[in-house]
């Protein structure tokens, strides 16, 4: 479904111009939000304009019948959207900033603290963080009150799924706006507290993992794991396929970064096939071999 139009668009800033970012800076400017992507490599702008470019079509095929309007749906959608590598200007006239950058704290951690010095001091700020603290991040900046997450899932155009995260600081009106913003742009929010993983990935990764330590320690094969899960589970993916899916390497990120959190907890624990496997190039789908080897095919 293509969301109708806001009655009040926000100008929104979307750090970050990979994968992420560009899914969320396409579904803003699609619900008729004003949008920023930005990202410090040019080369990267210009793949994630191509990408939006080429999603949108699809999109417009799919959903609007006449040739000329799907067009210029199209066009209107990504003349909302401004592809900038100057952060400064970005932040000048921003109401909302998502960030979709690296899984790194230290990282994002001191990005957030150069936006909040560049940021209208009435901006709500967000992370698109599957699994770091978002008090952590809110910490560096001045407005901790005015910061929470929204957790966006992949691919952004079509999964409806987006957690909203709140800390103890979050306030009810930055709840409020972060939700209001979720259900414009056509997707369904669920309220999360800023706990590991908040719900999806708290449950998930765990899965994951342990999946992962019963192809260790040869309990059953790749195949016949991801088979069980799918005919008896009634999941639509295998947890091996679903890593592979997902990036081997970022599930071994996050299971780590939990591990050094909470070293005691064995469910948090990495595992030495993984981090073998990343070691070898074997990410997933996007390197064309993981748990399945795609490169063939």
């Amino acid at each position: 479904m293509i969301p109708s139009l806001v009655k009040n668009a926000r100008n929104v800033m979307v750090l970050g111009g990979g994968t992420m970012g560009a899914g969320i800076a396409q579904v803003a400017a699609a619900a008729g939000h004003r949008v920023s992507l930005v990202d410090k490599s040019t080369d990267i702008l210009a793949r994630s304009q191509g990408g939006i470019d080429k999603s949108l079509l699809r999109i417009a095929s799919k959903k609007i019948e006449d040739p000329s309007e799907a067009a210029k749906w199209k066009t209107d959608v990504l003349g909302r959207i401004t592809f900038t590598d100057n952060l400064t200007k970005a932040c000048s006239d921003t109401d909302l900033v998502i960030e979709a950058i690296i899984e790194d704290i230290d990282i994002k951690q001191a990005v957030w603290k150069d936006i909040d010095s560049k940021s209208p001091k009435n901006a709500v700020f967000a992370s698109n963080t599957s699994s770091l603290s978002i008090k952590k991040m809110a910490d560096v900046t001045g407005r901790p009150d005015q910061f929470g997450g929204l957790h966006f899932f992949s691919p952004v155009p079509m999964m409806k799924l987006v957690e909203v995260v709140s800390t103890a600081e979050t306030s009810a009106e930055t709840r409020e706006t972060l939700t209001t913003f979720t259900t414009e742009i056509g997707k369904k929010p669920i309220q999360c507290k800023d706990t590991k993983g908040f719900v999806v990935n708290r449950l998930l990764v765990p899965l994951l993992m342990e999946a992962i330590r019963m192809v260790e320690r040869g309990d059953a094969s790749i195949e016949d794991i991801d088979t069980a899960m799918k005919l008896g589970a009634g999941h639509p993916m295998g947890p091996l396929e679903l890593s592979d899916a997902i990036g081997n390497d970022v599930t071994n990120l996050i299971i780590h970064g939990w591990h050094k959190e909470c070293p005691e907890d064995p469910l948090f624990n990495p595992s030495p096939l993984l981090s073998q496997m990343i070691a070898e190039g074997k990410l997933g789908n996007k390197a064309g071999k993981g748990f399945y080897d795609k490169s063939q095919k």
